[in-house]
């Protein structure tokens, strides 16, 4: 009833053909801004800052408010998102995939929808496309110079990495799980992870249902009547400990009745020398691993 008491007045106040003038112009004048900036109701296909340093700078501040956190610093990936610094994106490569990935998130992932989480601020549609800028201005083309066939046989094979380590739900449980790990660590990374564990603890590819990934940190426990275990930390917290021992038997102890409790952060992996794993075998095993990851 108020608005057709609206309507009425204001067919009092303009003749019909003045009155019909006046609702076009209205309805243009709402129209206009839609018309003029389509970014802020959808995605464009077509990234408008694409080689643009300027906006590359603006975006790179924007990823390390909003993306550095799981991307890592440089984009080149961390325990929970994937390096993006190569080209090939598992969730589409173009400029429309990237925009639809970051603004509506990855149900199922790590990766939420734009502005959903306590993770940095919500961007509008100009800062997501000077993110992407930015992305572009750090790619760089893969260097993956291995055989995944033969990396495929030595991962499964002596050198026993799938006895710690699971991909595909085949293999350990000791070690993170590997099955994501060729798109969320550089090249780089990997080799570094082989060669040297324990300069930077591996973290497990994080769950969906869980803010920070699993750290597996080493544990030496021994009960009040003797037994002794040793293993990784599954959880912790001021009063008990659960843990997964070399025989991938989980144990729950509460603090108070151990007679000693050791946790550090060197890592239960071996480093494999090139004496124990050549750079070409090693090279063969991550072009496995990053061959897994695209599929």
């Amino acid at each position: 009833m108020a608005r057709a008491a609206v309507v009425l007045s204001v067919r009092k106040v303009f003749p019909r053909s003045q009155f019909s003038r006046w609702l076009r112009v209205g309805f243009s004048a709402l129209l206009a801004p839609v018309l003029l900036f389509p970014g802020t109701i959808r995605a464009q296909g077509k990234n408008p800052f694409a080689g643009d340093q300027k906006a590359a700078q603006l975006g790179e501040s924007q990823f390390r408010i909003n993306c550095a956190f799981c991307h890592g610093l440089g984009a080149r990936g961390g325990g929970r998102g994937p390096d993006l610094t190569r080209a090939q994106k598992k969730r589409g490569s173009t400029d429309e995939d990237l925009y639809r990935t970051i603004n509506d998130g990855v149900p199922g992932t790590a990766m939420p929808a734009n502005g959903t989480t306590g993770q940095g601020v919500g961007m509008t549609a100009e800062e997501v496309w000077e993110v992407i800028t930015y992305i572009r201005s750090v790619e760089k083309k893969a260097t993956v110079t291995g055989d995944a066939r033969k990396g495929d046989a030595l991962f499964h094979g002596p050198p026993g990495c799938a006895m710690c380590h699971m991909v595909n739900g085949k293999g350990g449980r000791l070690g993170p799980e590997l099955s994501s790990i060729g798109a969320a660590r550089s090249v780089d990374s990997l080799v570094e992870s082989v060669r040297n564990p324990n300069r930077r603890l591996a973290w497990g590819l994080i769950e969906s249902t869980k803010e920070f990934p699993q750290e597996y940190l080493s544990v030496n426990v021994e009960t009040a009547e003797g037994q002794k275990f040793s293993g990784v930390v599954l959880n912790e917290d001021n009063f008990s400990l659960q843990m997964m021992d070399m025989r991938e038997q989980i144990h729950l102890f509460e603090k108070d009745q151990l007679k000693t409790c050791e946790i550090s952060r060197e890592s239960r992996m071996p480093a494999y020398d090139s004496k124990t794993l050549s750079d070409k075998e090693l090279q063969d095993i991550v072009a496995y691993l990053v061959s897994v990851s695209a599929k």
